[in-house]
């Protein structure tokens, strides 16, 4: 399910020009014995066609995500452990989610679920929301009011919001403290349509029942926290009040430290400018748009800097969704017409995860979505057996025996456009929707 204001998973460019992509094969990449090569995991879905670990893996080895259900009509949040997977249930909706890399060891998962009461406002903060393996189809239940969620040992409970109807839950740590979003009972008439109340950032916890507001930038009226470290630090987004399924309103990237908010800075684009994971030695990783807003780049920021993390060659935009406590990125870089490769950075170099995979393997990673302290990698794939669109695992392969299992070329694969849409609609770093400069 799309989590929220910049919520969803969604991917949405504005291009003003168009950009020469070559679809052929990629130059070769050397493989050698000491490169890290990987076996991959199918984790597949609930039953449905499609599913992604937008959750990522924590260090137990426990993936997280969303799954269609058969019929590919609604989606759950998933908890794949020992090769077991296990649906997270919802609130009395239809659909729940779990849109962040989670990255908690002690069980904890968080996300946004839906009630069975029908949004009075008509906010739909879930209208984003695509279940089935075609273009354009909403989940059912679309309609429905949304709430962050704690799950553990089986029960999933509602967070509270600040007074409106709606929130989401992105990012857990390890001392139980849940960051978000929450609406306020403020009815603001300079939020963007349909939003009508205001969306604030938020911290749950870590007692049951509490919540801190945290500030916006500034100058902004809006705020996102996405993820939070093992030390309390946040980063996230703060902008204007947007439509809830949309990152154009985020102005700042952003980092929360002791109830101050900081600017973390951009590439020169006024939007789609968002911290989306942290580690506990304080490097973030997220996205800010080049100048003119034609396109959105992955950066890491570290020690007050914020470095270009660029793409792939030949693509256009790239997302940085996680990084583990040694440095390493992964996110999914795009050509223009997104054929979205899932990408590894470390020590300055981005890879293509998928010439480090074995040869025979039909499944073509197209998202990374989070990444452990053990380099395990978990996100979305494209099976090019079926068709489907499974969540996977890719689970590091040490030693001389690897330069055996490593494609020696990585020719770029010309996605259905079914799958296009997928990964136009959700992110997963996280997903969220980089969308159109504001008006």
């Amino acid at each position: 399910m799309k989590s929220n204001m910049w919520k969803s998973a969604a991917i949405t460019i504005f291009v003003t020009s168009a950009i020469p992509i070559q679809l052929a094969a990629q130059n070769e990449q050397q493989v050698n014995a000491e490169q890290i090569h990987y076996s991959v995991i199918n984790v597949g879905a609930l039953g449905g066609n499609q599913g992604a670990a937008y959750g990522g893996v924590n260090n137990r080895g426990w993936v997280t995500g969303e799954a269609n259900l058969p019929g590919n009509q609604t989606e759950h949040g998933f908890l794949w452990r020992n090769g077991v997977m296990t649906d997270l249930g919802t609130l009395g909706g239809l659909n729940s989610g779990v849109p962040i890399p989670v990255k908690d060891d002690k069980g904890l998962i968080v996300g946004p679920a839906q009630t069975s009461t029908v949004d009075p406002l008509g906010e739909f903060w879930s209208a984003g929301s695509i279940c089935e393996n075609s273009t354009g189809t909403k989940c059912q239940g679309w309609q429905n009011l949304q709430l962050a969620y704690l799950w553990q040992n089986g029960l999933m409970t509602a967070l509270p919001t600040l007074g409106g109807n709606n929130g989401s839950a992105f990012g857990v740590n390890n001392r139980g403290q849940v960051v978000g979003i929450a609406e306020t009972a403020n009815q603001d008439p300079s939020c963007i349509p349909p939003q009508v109340l205001d969306i604030k950032a938020v911290i749950w916890g870590p007692k049951v029942g509490q919540i801190q507001e945290l500030p916006v930038f500034p100058g902004d009226s809006a705020a996102a926290a996405i993820a939070i470290n093992d030390r309390g630090q946040v980063v996230g987004a703060s902008g204007i009040c947007g439509v809830p399924d949309s990152l154009a309103g985020a102005i700042h990237a952003v980092f929360w430290q002791n109830g101050s908010v900081t600017d973390l800075g951009s590439f020169g684009g006024v939007m789609n400018n968002a911290g989306l994971a942290i580690n506990d030695g304080g490097q973030v990783v997220g996205i800010s748009d080049l100048p003119g807003d034609t396109t959105t780049h992955a950066f890491l920021w570290q020690n007050g800097v914020i470095t270009d993390l660029g793409t792939l060659p030949g693509d256009f935009l790239s997302i940085a969704n996680d990084i583990n406590a040694k440095g390493q990125v992964v996110g999914n870089s795009c050509d223009v017409n997104f054929n979205c490769r899932a990408f590894l950075w470390e020590n300055g170099v981005m890879t293509d995860l998928n010439a480090l995979i074995p040869h025979n393997s039909p499944l073509y990673l197209t998202f990374g979505g989070g990444i452990n302290d053990r380099g395990e990698i978990a996100g979305q794939a494209f099976d090019q057996n079926t068709g489907d669109t499974p969540a996977f695992l890719a689970i590091p392969v040490a030693g001389s025996s690897a330069v055996q299992v490593g494609r020696n070329s990585t020719p770029k694969i010309i996605l259905p456009e079914n799958v296009h849409d997928q990964l136009r609609q959700r992110r997963a770093v996280g997903r969220f929707r980089l969308g159109t400069k504001p008006q």
